[in-house]
């Protein structure tokens, strides 16, 4: 499964689903998770954006201990992306995750219901 960046958003902000986001994560078998290069990044900048850049040394902690990895689209994806980015109307960020879960076959993890429009299974913690 791949996991939004609001996934991670939620538990480093301490937003209203972190609880729901953690539990999910900490369910899930060891390995089973990955998070996309493009997620990273943008987790990276929100953190530096505020001030909270104390959180990636243990965020990285964290992704090490749950096994999850990292994945990423190539420059021979870049058409794929922009065709998915047309056809379903998605921001470039969910049309990044979109293309990339479907690449590796993947469930969306994701409070995110934009991707309710397109033909990709999303799974919201519950």
């Amino acid at each position: 499964m791949l996991l939004d960046t609001n996934i991670f958003l939620e538990i480093l902000l301490q937003q209203s689903k972190e609880a729901l986001a953690k539990t999910f994560i900490n369910s899930q078998k060891k390995g089973s998770l990955f998070l996309s290069n493009y997620s990273l990044d943008s987790i990276g900048l929100k953190l530096y954006w505020t001030k909270k850049m104390n959180l990636l040394d243990q965020f990285g902690y964290d992704l090490k201990a749950a096994e999850i990895s990292l994945l990423t689209l190539g420059t021979d994806d870049l058409s794929t992306l922009a065709s998915d980015l047309q056809k379903w109307k998605l921001d470039f960020d969910d049309a990044y995750q979109y293309t990339l879960a479907k690449k590796h076959g993947l469930d969306l993890v994701s409070f995110d219901t934009d991707f309710d429009k397109t033909d990709l299974k999303r799974i919201e913690p519950q």
